[in-house]
């Protein structure tokens, strides 16, 4: 599907605002010990950066592993982003994952604590990257 340059700003526009938003989201988790839920937000704050900056740079993509995959391709391999940006997106994915489906599992107060660093930094880095382009593309 071919997006015209109208609708591709909005959408990246859209993606970005979803990411902050849900990031926004993850202090009050963390303050209720919903810990699985926090993680869970923790990736899908990345996921709507990462799908903006991907989106942004006309790459479509029709997974959660194609995004990881375009992201490493396109991105880390080159050395836009610094490498541990693509581990920690991938393993954020896995931890999301793990606290979604697998039963009898929780996260706790330890492993949000080490995540949550690493999620604020990669959409922090990816919408830095993403205002440029919108700066540079406003409609």
């Amino acid at each position: 599907m071919e997006l015209t340059p109208q609708e591709r700003y909005d959408i990246v526009t859209y993606r970005i605002e979803c990411a902050e938003n849900t990031l926004g989201e993850i202090d009050n988790l963390l303050a209720l010990k919903y810990y699985n839920n926090a993680v869970n937000r923790m990736y899908y704050a990345c996921y709507y950066a990462v799908s903006a900056l991907l989106i942004a740079n006309g790459i479509i993509t029709k997974s959660h592993d194609g995004m990881i995959q375009m992201f490493g391709l396109h991105f880390i391999r080159p050395g836009i982003f610094p490498a541990h940006y693509g581990k920690n997106y991938s393993q954020l994915f896995r931890e999301r994952q793990t606290g979604d489906y697998e039963d009898l599992f929780n996260h706790d107060k330890e492993s949000a604590a080490d995540l949550y660093p690493k999620a604020k930094e990669l959409v922090a880095a990816v919408k830095e990257k993403v205002d440029q382009w919108l700066a540079e593309n406003k409609a």
